[in-house]
């Protein structure tokens, strides 16, 4: 992974671990506490050098992201408000995006 996805990475981890702590402190949901730090730390595997291989690092991020936007596309289908999910949902996919056409 180049610099500029590595970056774009960072950047939504860092998202997606405040959206976490929102819905915890706001919506007191340990779901959404609980789910962003797993996805959170799942992410960073991908992104510390050595600890996976390469190539499996990049797919399993993109599999990390797939299934996030499709929680966060359900989530916005249910409630039908934008906040927080439908925010996320555009994360996800510029963050998606950016990694695997620009990065």
């Amino acid at each position: 992974m180049n610099d500029f996805a590595t970056k774009v990475l960072w950047i939504y981890i860092i998202l997606l671990l405040i959206g976490g702590m929102i819905g915890f402190f706001k919506g007191k949901s340990k779901v959404s506490l609980i789910t962003s730090t797993v996805f959170a730390v799942l992410l960073v595997l991908t992104l510390l050098p050595g600890v996976l291989r390469l190539r499996f690092a990049n797919n399993l991020a993109n599999i990390l992201l797939l299934v996030l936007l499709v929680v966060f596309a359900i989530r916005l289908a249910k409630t039908k408000k934008f906040m927080p999910s439908g925010l996320m949902l555009i994360a996800t996919i510029v963050a998606l995006a950016l990694k695997n056409l620009l990065g």
